[in-house]
């Protein structure tokens, strides 16, 4: 009884991560049982630990890092004149795999949802402001994906930060709606940049 509890609570771990359905994380946990090695598990899990330990935000894009600040805000290459704002990390990933953006990044870390109580307070809009202070940005580009909530959490920031002077503007949306970013092929991502329009 109590080996069906341990594989059952395995599963339920599983489940618990995005796009992990009860079926594929049956298939994960038995893989780990059956064809790991108790050492490949071990490099597994200290793997994931030390990433949760050492991974933080950069205090300035809120990008995940391991420096401080990240590689993209230390480097004298980017224009510093343009913010692309985003959703996630992934989402940058995305972005800078089309090699045609050399801009700096901003990762809210979610969209509004006032259905989900998600607020203003709860994304990192606030940091995205106090980085508009200095005059030195002169366009923020709305990359949120084109959903219901990434709209909305665009044409918010958009009206907050308007009455700085700084030019907004939104992705075109060769991105499929209702899909993510981190989804996009490099061509859609970097159609959808050129066409980006004032909001």
């Amino acid at each position: 009884m109590s080996e069906e509890i341990s594989i059952e609570r395995l599963v339920e771990q599983f489940e618990q991560l995005p796009g992990i359905g009860p079926k594929s994380a049956e298939r994960i946990a038995f893989h780990i049982l059956e064809r790991m090695s108790r050492e490949a598990v071990d490099v597994m899990s200290k793997v994931i630990r030390e990433a949760k330990e050492k991974i933080t935000f950069c205090p300035v894009c809120q990008n995940l890092t391991t420096k401080t600040p990240c590689d993209i805000c230390s480097s004298e290459r980017r224009d510093r004149s343009t913010i692309c704002v985003v959703e996630s990390p992934e989402d940058v990933k995305a972005i800078e795999g089309t090699n045609e953006y050399n801009g700096l990044y901003h990762v809210l870390h979610g969209a509004l949802s006032p259905s989900e109580g998600i607020s203003p307070e709860d994304i990192k809009i606030k940091e995205l402001v106090e980085r508009l202070s200095d005059g030195a940005v002169k366009e923020v580009i709305m990359a949120t994906n084109p959903t219901v909530n990434g709209t909305a959490t665009a044409v918010y920031i958009s009206r907050l930060i308007s009455p700085l002077g700084v030019k907004v503007t939104r992705i075109a949306h060769g991105v499929p709606v209702g899909s993510g970013l981190e989804y996009a092929d490099k061509i859609t991502l970097i159609k959808a940049l050129e066409g980006r329009q004032l909001i």
